[in-house]
């Protein structure tokens, strides 16, 4: 079997996209497919639909190649495919629970389009998706095949990091795939796919596809636990004059434990953590058990959002009429995804008490403008601040490590700063004459 195998990616997200570029990129050639018109025309100009740091690079040189291609076809897409990924959205529905109605709007379309191209076609679910839903895809393009059509269902969930998501994929922690029939060629298919990405420091875990499916929602659950756990610890930390950087210091370098994910903060947020947290304690409430770890993580990063405006009540007692500024609206640098972003629930909270909002982000300006009202955005950081009561910091963008913190104070109207990512040295900002809050720090 050679390299270059026929790819389908249906969905052009942030998941479809980041994986049917970086296929390309492995020598398949790859067809994206997408039913929003805009989007698409857009990708054929070369006009990305999200913020990801390499990807317009790689996505331009495989489309001047010919092996990548973009089209709302979604019938040409099946037809054409040897192996086609699922890869469109699964949003939170009104109970915590995922929402599939898109992924089973495909497996319907794959079992309508029976006529013409290659007869066996590997479906794989690369949308994160329930327990079971692999299974429930099965029975879905079977029944409404109009002719038998050989297929096998996979399911080979996404572990990309937004703002590294292309180093993610191409160089994966691990890529599970998950199978229900033992069948060797479709293994040696899946194998095929990644045998650019895979190799022994970047294995190849073959699981059933319940297993694998559980995977990604645990894998998140998990990160999101640390997260939180830090989180709470911080506040300790603040009771006690302990630092929660030197907290977290000494606990990664435990061997068992590691340094990732152990960052305090106002909390996590972006399209997979929040989501994926409360859709596996729908799943759990779902088959009788009582998910008590998983819905204490949600509710503390929700509490956590609000620190920020709890911590500037300090310093300003009276919020109304007050001046803020808000350095970071995206959830985390890299990105300017607004999913879920603390920034969304400080500055609305912030707005609930009177006070009037003047905000920057690096990239995120665009998104958010769509999100938020009545905020005036700024595009610099610095102008953001002028006549300001307060400055609170909600994302660690690199750029605002290095600006000039005397500059900054002469700026504001009062040299109040609550950092929420702990951007800045504590002792640093109150010797230059800033009243200086951070998380988990004195």
């Amino acid at each position: 079997m050679l390299l270059d195998m026929n790819v389908t990616c249906v969905g052009c997200g942030y998941v479809g996209l980041v994986a049917g570029t970086c296929l390309a990129e492995q020598g398949h050639k790859v067809l994206c497919v997408d039913s929003d018109v805009k989007k698409i025309n857009g990708l054929k100009r070369g006009t990305l639909p999200i913020y990801e740091p390499g990807l317009g690079e790689i996505l331009d040189r495989n489309v001047k190649e010919g092996r990548q291609s973009f089209s709302t076809s979604l019938a040409k897409g099946i037809q054409t495919g040897e192996v086609i990924f699922i890869a469109v959205g699964t949003p939170m529905g009104d109970g915590g629970e995922a929402d599939v109605s898109a992924v089973l709007a495909v497996a319907r379309e794959i079992g309508q389009s029976a006529s013409g191209g290659r007869e066996y076609k590997i479906v794989v679910i690369k949308s994160t998706v329930p327990v079971g839903t692999a299974s429930r895809v099965a029975r879905v393009i079977k029944s409404n095949q109009r002719r038998p059509r050989d297929f096998d269902v996979v399911s080979n969930p996404e572990f990309l990091r937004e703002g590294t998501a292309v180093k993610d994929f191409l160089e994966p922690d691990r890529v599970i795939v998950g199978l229900d029939n033992p069948s060797p060629r479709l293994k040696k298919t899946m194998e095929t796919l990644y045998r650019g990405i895979t190799d022994t420091e970047h294995p190849l875990l073959f699981t059933n596809t319940r297993s694998a499916e559980l995977i990604k929602y645990a894998s998140n659950a998990m990160l999101a636990t640390r997260v939180s756990f830090m989180n709470e610890i911080a506040g300790l930390c603040e009771n006690v004059g302990a630092d929660v950087k030197e907290v977290a210091r000494g606990v990664g370098l435990d061997s068992r434990i590691g340094p990732r994910f152990l960052e305090a903060g106002v909390g996590y947020g972006g399209s997979c953590l929040p989501k994926d947290v409360k859709a596996l304690a729908k799943i759990m409430r779902g088959h009788g058990l009582s998910p008590r770890i998983i819905e204490t993580v949600d509710r503390v990063n929700e509490e956590q959002k609000l620190l920020p405006v709890k911590k500037i009540k300090t310093l300003l007692p009276t919020l109304k009429g007050k001046k803020i500024a808000i350095w970071g609206l995206a959830f985390k640098p890299g990105t300017d995804d607004m999913r879920e972003a603390p920034s969304l629930a400080v500055i609305k909270e912030l707005q609930k008490a009177g006070a009037s909002i003047r905000a920057f982000d690096p990239v995120a300006e665009a998104r958010a403008k769509t999100l938020l009202k009545h905020v005036t955005f700024c595009n610099d950081p610095y102008r953001t601040l002028t006549g300001c009561d307060a400055l609170i910091i909600l994302t660690e963008w690199n750029e605002f490590r290095g600006l000039d913190k005397k500059k900054i104070k002469g700026l504001l109207k009062r040299p109040n700063v609550v950092d929420g990512r702990n951007v800045y040295d504590p002792g640093e900002m109150r010797r230059l004459g800033f009243n200086y809050l951070s998380i988990g720090r004195e």
